[in-house]
Parts: structure tokens; C-alpha cells; sequence
């Protein structure tokens, strides 16, 4: 396992598990919002994102932390193992907001503790039915990659005190 991607509903956990896993593992980790926003909550060019993305994929080892649809499959493509964070709404939801108002290292700002950013909670109210059949899909068509699925956050935190 040198190419690890970790997929997921937002507020799933997927950063906090990326880290524990590079910790493990020696693997070195990178956030794709990271490489998307900046500091003042803009973007970069798709062009830019992609240029960064690449640079990491064409990389020997790596963890890529996050979703981005665009970019899944590409993702995907070159990984050897993806772990899939596949929990409850409720659970992706309470995630999103305990981590409102905390410095993160995977976002270069932080989000208002109390300013709820409605657009995205509704992204993850919708994620189950909108976004993961995609997932899913991909997961089936890349299913020679070492893929593993968790539903709760202790069977994550299972397998991470298992390595």
C-alpha cells in the first residue's frame, strides 16, 4: 500500500483518518483542499488544481484525502488501496458541525463557529443519494484496488489501532 486514497461524505472524518493512517504508515499525506483554496476562501484555476494534483499523483507514495468528484476517478486510477468512509448522515453531519470554529490542517482557514454554511450542509444531507452511487461505481470498476469500506468511526479506529 503506497498510493492510498480516502474518499468520503464531508464531516466523515476522512482528514482525521488520513493522518492517523500517515502517521502509521510513513506515507506522506495531502489534503486536496489544500490544493484547491486559499487562505481567503478563494479558489485556484482548475488548470492550477490540476497542475498540483499531478505533481502528487506522479509522486511514489502518497495519501490523497478528499472527495472531488472531477477528480475521482483519475485519483482512483492511481491508487493501490482506496478506504471509502461510508457513515450515517447524522454522523457526517454532527462531524461538520464539532469542527466548525477549530483550526484544521487540511483547510487554510477557519470556518465561523457560528456561521453554518447552509449550501454545504445540504451537500452533505444529499451526499448518500447524489454522490455516492458515483462512488460506488467507481469502487465496483476499480475493484482490483485493495478497497476498504467503513460504516462506523470505530471500525476505523479499529483498523487504525490494528496496523
Amino acid at each position: 500500500m503506497k498510493k492510498v486514497i480516502v474518499i468520503g461524505c464531508p464531516g466523515s472524518g476522512k482528514s482525521v483518518f488520513s493522518a492517523a493512517l500517515s502517521q502509521k504508515t510513513g506515507l506522506p499525506l495531502c489534503h486536496l483542499d489544500m490544493l484547491y483554496w486559499n487562505p481567503d476562501r478563494t479558489t485556484v484555476s482548475r488548470e492550477v488544481f490540476d497542475d498540483r494534483l499531478n505533481s502528487v499523483i506522479e509522486s511514489d507514495q502518497w495519501i490523497i484525502d478528499g472527495n472531488y468528484g472531477r477528480t475521482m476517478e483519475v485519483r482512483m486510477m492511481a491508487a493501490d488501496a482506496v478506504f471509502f468512509l461510508d457513515y450515517p448522515t447524522a454522523v457526517c453531519l454532527e462531524g461538520i458541525r464539532e469542527r466548525r470554529g477549530k483550526a484544521r490542517p487540511d483547510l487554510p482557514w477557519i470556518e465561523p463557529a457560528d456561521e453554518p454554511d447552509e449550501e454545504f450542509t445540504t451537500f452533505v444531507r444529499e451526499y448518500r443519494e447524489r454522490s455516492r452511487p458515483r462512488v460506488l461505481e467507481l469502487l465496483k470498476k476499480y475493484s482490483d484496488r485493495k478497497i476498504i469500506v467503513f460504516h462506523s468511526r470505530r471500525e476505523s479506529e479499529e483498523y487504525l489501532t490494528s496496523l
